[in-house]
């Protein structure tokens, strides 16, 4: 079996370094937003409990 089919195509820029850079930093700026959106809803959570008519 070739190999060739499991490159990616010459013209798509899929596998150099640069667009290996971006891949890392979209996948950096994805996890920190999702990290900061969930201590947000649950100090969110703390903060409705804390609050909420006893």
């Amino acid at each position: 079996m070739s190999n060739d089919a499991a490159k990616a195509p010459a013209g798509s820029g899929a596998g150099t370094d640069k667009y290996k850079q971006r891949a890392v930093l979209l996948r950096v700026l994805v996890y920190v937003f999702v990290t900061h959106f969930i201590a947000g809803f649950i100090t969110l959570l703390f903060y409705l409990g804390e609050h909420a008519p006893k």
